[in-house]
């Protein structure tokens, strides 16, 4: 058995997204993330769903790369985040449990 320990990225690899066609993710009050302190939900996420945007001022959402932990619910100090599981059988599918 090999003692490399696996990145991250190479732990999300291992995972199988199927994209849903809505997002599941929704910030319901934008203008609060402008004075949000430290901005959590981009630092929160194992997947990187959350990205600040300087150009646009805003957080950008990649729902594709949602696992389904709700963190970014629990980290959110405006409680302006809902989430709900995607639909059809869409999102996250862990092969190793």
């Amino acid at each position: 058995m090999s003692d490399k320990k696996l990145t991250l990225e190479e732990r999300l690899y291992a995972n199988e997204y199927r994209t849903a066609k809505e997002s599941h993710l929704e910030i319901s009050d934008e203008k609060k993330c402008l004075t949000c302190e430290g901005r959590p939900c981009t630092t929160i996420c194992p997947a990187g769903t959350y990205t600040w945007s300087d150009e646009s001022s805003r957080i950008l959402v990649s729902f594709e790369n949602c696992l389904e932990c709700g963190g970014c619910r629990a980290v959110c100090p405006s409680r302006i985040i809902s989430w709900r599981y995607p639909m059809g059988g869409a999102g996250i599918c862990y092969r190793y449990g």
